[in-house]
């Protein structure tokens, strides 16, 4: 598999999200990619909540994702939106959801962040991703050519259980995108994708966000693939781009062959508290 990653520096304005998203898109057709993968908030990136708010439009009505549907079918590539914001359905706050889109534009899969990001990091660093958006409600896999991918977004990566389900679930490649701090990213960022690779016996594909915005937020950058050993095989560091990786699909069984972790798991049941 050739998968494309995609790091972008997203702003404030959708439209020019959109057409960064096409132009990434086109350059991963160029270079030979069978599916790009997007980071976290893709076409807009704003922590002024009213002028967000003024943006965003359910998912039949937003710009963006109608762009790359319509992008993707013409070059024939699958994408995995790393996720867009939209207004939910009901009208009950907003959600942050990845979606798969494969070769002819059709929408195969949809996720709804599960663990929302409220957190006081320091000074000028204080996050309440629940303000605004619901969590989701359920953990998603989808069938993809080069295997089973297991979907997921940026603050779900300090929750082990989810990638286990996933792969426990079938999952060959597990996505990450991301718009990590940058305190956070320093700390944290590579150790976590690797310890989930070699956890789960999957590739780990994590395109993020990277740089200082128009909304002010610095974002970490570093888009890593990692493989199922725990290697890097590619990071992006700061520039924005799209960069392509090849997968050896064969290596996640030679790896859970070699380790089999997974096969080894046995239930944990209730914690016996010794006095």
């Amino acid at each position: 598999m050739r998968a494309a990653l995609f790091q972008a520096r997203t702003g404030t304005d959708p439209l020019l999200g959109a057409r960064a998203l096409v132009e990434a898109v086109e350059a991963a057709a160029r270079a030979g990619a069978d599916m790009l993968f997007t980071p976290e908030m893709s076409a807009l990136l704003d922590r002024d909540r009213a002028r967000a708010a003024a943006s965003l439009r359910t998912e039949s009505e937003d710009v963006a994702l109608a762009a790359l549907r319509e992008a993707g079918a013409k070059a024939g590539l699958w994408v995995h939106v790393g996720s867009l914001a939209f207004r939910a359905d009901d009208g009950d706050r907003l959600v942050n959801r990845g979606l798969v889109i494969d070769a002819a534009g059709a929408i195969r899969a949809r996720y709804d962040k599960l663990h929302l990001f409220d957190v006081d990091l320091g000074p000028g660093e204080r996050w309440r991703e629940s303000d605004s958006y619901r969590p989701g409600d359920r953990a998603v896999a989808v069938e993809t050519p080069w295997g089973r991918l297991g979907l997921s977004i940026c603050y779900d990566l300090r929750f082990p259980a989810l990638y286990r389900a996933l792969a426990e679930a079938g999952a060959t490649i597990l996505a990450v995108p991301a718009a990590f701090t940058a305190p956070t990213g320093a700390a944290h960022w590579e150790v976590l994708l690797r310890a989930r690779a070699i956890e789960t016996g999957c590739f780990v594909l994590a395109p993020a966000q990277s740089g200082v915005h128009a909304d002010g937020r610095e974002t970490w950058g570093r888009s890593l693939a990692v493989d199922p050993w725990g290697a890097v095989l590619l990071d992006m560091g700061q520039d924005v781009g799209v960069r392509v990786v090849e997968l050896d699909i064969a290596q996640v069984e030679a790896t859970r062959t070699r380790l089999p972790a997974l096969r080894h798991a046995r239930p944990i049941g209730p914690v016996t508290v010794a006095p």
